[in-house]
């Protein structure tokens, strides 16, 4: 299968975004794309005060246009992701479609992001999101896959969970910033690739200096032997790689770590 991750500035307008993004959404169709993938927050500039103002419920406008887009293009579509509202809760969702426009998965995200890193940047998704409770697989025609956002991949049993559940890839939309980025990414991306021997895949928007949240960047693909097959830098473009999904069952007949496990003393004292 052929993926396309789209790395792209976010703007201030949600119509602009939404139109870049199904934009190149059909270019990465026309190279032969069969999996998109858009940023985390996408269509919103990453401020906890702008997801309320921002958000949308399923069904919205965002939600149909981007339907509309996976139906027309002929692919798999996840989403990045976008503040979705639910009554009262504002959650930081994903959703994924089929090749038809139709919705096969949705993941809230579980992890919000809440820190305060000494001479780094201090930032509380828990002022305005409310954390998923879920975790999210979905069938493709490639096989299995797992979707996460951005702060779930630092949660190793989350990542095990959706192995166990039979992905054989883990899709990641994401905002590292400057701070957490150059020393927690790749690494992050490739831990969590060897621990479980799946493909990461993991969708940044491009960094934009001008802008009120400073992206990291750097779109990444890791093999389940936790090589990197691709990345960007921090500007716009699309990465496009080539995965076989059955690489995974090869890497784990080689390295059963999977198989090997002591689930017979794994107990908390």
């Amino acid at each position: 299968m052929k993926i396309a991750l789209i790395q792209m500035k976010v703007q201030k307008d949600n119509d602009s975004n939404i139109q870049i993004a199904c934009g190149r959404i059909s270019e990465a169709a026309k190279a032969g794309a069969d999996l998109v993938m858009l940023p985390e927050m996408f269509c919103c500039p990453y401020e906890t005060v702008n997801f309320p103002v921002y958000a949308q419920p399923d069904g919205g406008v965002n939600w149909q246009a981007l339907s509309e887009c996976a139906k027309e293009n002929r692919v798999y579509l996840v989403a990045g992701s976008m503040p979705e509202r639910e009554s009262e809760a504002i959650y930081n969702t994903s959703y994924v479609y089929n090749r038809c426009g139709e919705q096969i998965a949705k993941h809230r995200k579980m992890h919000l992001f809440d820190v305060d890193i000494k001479d780094g940047q201090r930032f509380c998704e828990s002022e305005t999101l409310t954390a998923g409770s879920k975790v999210t697989v979905f069938d493709t025609e490639f096989g299995r896959m797992g979707l996460m956002i951005c702060f779930d991949i630092r949660f190793p049993e989350l990542a095990r969970l959706m192995a166990l559940h039979g992905a054989k890839a883990i899709l990641v939309p994401a905002a590292f910033n400057l701070t957490t980025g150059p020393v927690h990414w790749e690494l992050n991306f490739r831990s969590r690739a060897v621990d479980n021997q799946v493909f990461l895949l993991g969708c940044s928007p491009a960094r934009d200096m001008g802008g009120s949240y400073h992206a990291y960047g750097h779109s990444i693909v890791v093999s389940p032997w936790g090589r990197v097959l691709a990345q960007l830098d921090e500007t716009e473009g699309i990465l496009y790689c080539d995965l076989d999904l059955d690489e995974t069952e090869e890497i784990r007949e080689q390295l059963p770590l999977l198989k090997a496990r002591r689930t017979d003393v794994y107990t908390l004292f």
